[in-house]
């Protein structure tokens, strides 16, 4: 990846779940720095600043939390995400993931007009894997890989125009999945690595696989980066800690494979919430990963000559 055109889109979607805070992310984002990192690299800008969710007509769930807002949220960045996508690099900032039920399927649906696959990346501590009907919190930023891969029980939510098959979908850095998420996962093509298979065979080596996956059948890269997936003591600025996550190294490491494979074609930052926040410490870590994303090198590594 050379020089980029970054397609900044703020979606402050704090309906996804009951805690409020994450409307604040895209503007925290931007004032630790995200637009004068990218630019430092050499990469141009565009920022769109914070949309709104369209104005939807459906009842609400005494389940589901906020389901008219969650709805008209998809609408929105789905539009958003196959406006931006021939322009340049979208990156989405969050706003809680359900941001990722519109920004995932607007990139699915330009990658399909583009005659090509979509992959999709999944670092979290929760695999998302929920459907409406199976949430046990009604907490909709739970259920956007499900809508995305096009299981059954999303029909208050937009059609969609090109679902991902489950083989083009891998997770890394899970920690929290619940029964029923398990359960479904076992019955698809998901590459599910956890934190013990990262503790036993590092990192690299699953997220090397994919990789090697997405450039086979020349496909797009969606990268969804839930700040659960660092470790909390990294990261402290999420309302679904969970001990245990991806350390500084871990988490660099991923960020420049990523780079190294030239497949990024969508960014979602999401689950900021700098009212739990430490001085900006975890809105700084997420920029700065998104930075080395970008091809900021955090570690040198000298190339020896054999000659």
């Amino acid at each position: 990846m050379n020089q980029t055109h970054c397609i900044l889109i703020g979606a402050p979607v704090d309906s996804g779940k009951r805690r409020d805070g994450c409307l604040m992310g895209p503007d925290a984002l931007r004032v630790a720095g995200l637009i004068d990192q990218l630019t430092a690299l050499g990469h141009t800008v565009a920022d769109l600043g914070n949309l709104a969710p369209e104005p939807v007509d459906i009842p609400a769930d005494a389940h589901l939390h906020d389901l008219p807002t969650t709805v008209g949220w998809t609408r929105t960045l789905a539009r958003a995400a196959r406006q931006a996508a021939p322009q340049g690099l979208p990156i989405f900032l969050g706003g809680d993931h359900a941001l990722s039920l519109g920004s995932v399927a607007g990139m699915a649906a330009h990658a399909a007009e583009q005659g090509r696959p979509l992959f999709l990346l999944w670092l979290d501590a929760h695999s998302d894997f929920n459907t409406p009907q199976t949430t046990r919190s009604g907490h909709l930023h739970g259920t956007p890989v499900a809508y995305v891969t096009g299981q059954p029980g999303f029909e208050a939510f937009p059609p969609l125009a090109a679902p991902i098959p489950s083989d083009r979908v891998a997770m890394i850095g899970l920690r929290s999945v619940d029964p029923a998420e398990r359960t479904m996962l076992a019955e698809t093509d998901i590459a599910l690595t956890d934190m013990r298979m990262i503790d036993e065979h590092s990192i690299a080596g699953p997220l090397a696989a994919f990789l090697d996956r997405i450039r086979a059948a020349d496909g797009l890269l969606h990268v969804s980066l839930d700040v659960d997936f660092l470790d909390p003591g990294l990261a402290p600025a999420v309302g679904t800690t969970v001990p245990g996550g991806a350390s500084f190294r871990e988490a660099h490491l991923v960020m420049e494979m990523l780079h190294d494979s030239g497949c990024l074609a969508a960014l979602d930052l999401v689950e900021l919430n700098p009212f739990l926040d430490e001085r900006g410490r975890t809105a700084s870590a997420m920029v700065d990963l998104a930075a080395s994303l970008m091809g900021r090198r955090i570690f040198d590594r000298p190339t020896r000559s054999y000659a």
